[in-house]
């Protein structure tokens, strides 16, 4: 599921660090500007995928308009698909049922049935 944070990027000596306001102890950094915009799309991913797992509430972002830095700081929303940053990814064996006449068809086209159905639930899920 595609996430948009607000985040203050800190300018350090030529390197940067990265806080996100409305998630404590949300931070990343980067020697560029561009690494620290990636590295901090990984680090909301991971965060929101370690409340996701402990059950634990995900707060909602803040309107960007009301998060204040010093003049030197830039306010940008950053965006991640915490899907990219799910940890089990393993596979799991599940036993399902589909018609015979589908089943054959699939089979005819050479179609993986795991593939159409972890497709199918990618999309039925929103992601």
């Amino acid at each position: 599921m595609k996430r948009i944070y607000p985040a203050i990027f800190h300018e350090e000596e030529g390197s940067y660090w990265v806080e996100f306001p409305d998630l404590e102890g949300c931070q990343t950094t980067g020697d560029t500007l561009e690494n620290a915009i990636e590295m901090a799309q990984e680090a909301l991913g991971l965060y929101i995928n370690h409340l996701l797992e402990e059950k634990l509430e995900i707060p909602n972002p803040s309107d960007i308009r009301n998060i204040h830095g010093k003049t030197s700081d830039i306010i940008s929303y950053v965006c991640t698909d915490d899907i990219k940053y799910r940890r089990d990814t393993r596979a799991i064996k599940k036993t399902l049922s589909i018609p015979a006449w589908l089943a054959a068809e699939a089979e005819e086209r050479n179609l993986s049935l795991s593939r159409v159905l972890q497709e199918a639930l990618m999309l039925k899920i929103g992601n």
